[in-house]
């Protein structure tokens, strides 16, 4: 499976306006455009089924913060500084 994710992951990962974070439950994708996010998951899974795989499975879950701007980093910081 590590194959597979390597190739979604350098597929998304040149996108403009896009950040892609490799973690060891998944990855997550960070942009300010719903579309670009979408299209990220299409790339990823087009270039998954170009090395031959005859099956793909994603989860996606979506947390578009609507109230106020809060990226990835702030909410992990969020966290750790209640840890201190």
């Amino acid at each position: 499976m590590s194959k597979e994710i390597a190739l979604a992951f350098d597929a998304i990962s040149g996108i403009k306006d896009l950040k892609a974070t490799l973690t060891p439950l998944g990855t997550q994708i960070q942009s300010n455009n719903m579309v670009d996010i979408l299209n990220a998951i299409n790339i990823a899974h087009e270039a998954v089924k170009s090395s031959g795989i005859q099956r793909i499975i994603s989860i996606v879950h979506i947390d578009e913060r609507l109230d106020k701007e809060q990226n990835l980093d702030q909410k992990v910081d969020s966290v750790m500084n209640r840890l201190k």
